[in-house]
């Protein structure tokens, strides 16, 4: 073994090259780790939103954004809701009865596929290929739809129909009714798109 000395000055060189290696090192490491966690954005993105429907008027529908997804909120007419009886018969699926757990939550496995029955929830995703179905709540003849037309939805994309409950017409490219997203009322004219009482 030999007793030769070191060079103070390679080793001063030596130590600032490791220690400038270290802290670079963790420099490119931070970013990258923390490119693993959702941004504040992604984070809201997820979270349950808090609609004021208190202005919502009987026929007309809000739409709001939820998991960047647009969410529709129609306050249906007596006539609207009564029209529900009406296209039982036309209907591919109507007691929602395919993918019950995925596509409608317990609470909504009624007719009117809601909490209450003037008050439509619905994601307005075409469940075919994801287009964005029209609102054609005029009832009667029109281009495209049925001359018993009892209004609804038309996707322009395919032409898949569905009621004012978002249920799917027979014979039509949409495979399922409409998404119902968990939903829960925090007051009468409150409600939250994104959680209910089982979140």
């Amino acid at each position: 073994m030999s007793d030769t000395p070191v060079d103070s000055s390679k080793r001063t060189w030596l130590i600032a090259s490791t220690c400038a290696g270290a802290v670079g090192g963790v420099a490119v490491a931070v970013p990258f780790v923390s490119t693993f966690q959702p941004s504040e954005k992604a984070k809201a993105a997820g979270a349950a939103v808090e609609v004021d429907i208190s202005a919502l008027a009987p026929g007309e529908k809000m739409t709001v954004e939820w998991r960047g997804k647009p969410v529709w909120i129609v306050k249906r007419t007596p006539e609207q809701v009564e029209s529900l009886k009406k296209t039982e018969s036309q209907l591919a699926d109507p007691k929602s009865e395919r993918k019950p757990s995925e596509l409608t939550p317990s609470y909504a496995l009624n007719q009117a596929r809601s909490i209450k029955p003037e008050i439509f929830v619905a994601v307005g995703i075409c469940t075919h290929l994801g287009c964005s179905p029209s609102d054609k709540f005029q009832i009667g003849a029109q281009p495209s739809l049925p001359d018993d037309w009892n209004g609804g939805f038309l996707c322009p994309c395919h032409g898949s129909t569905f009621d004012m409950a978002g249920r799917v017409y027979k014979n039509k490219p949409a495979p399922d009714n409409l998404e119902i997203p968990p939903h829960m009322y925090l007051s009468d004219t409150k409600l939250l798109i994104g959680e209910d009482k089982k979140a």
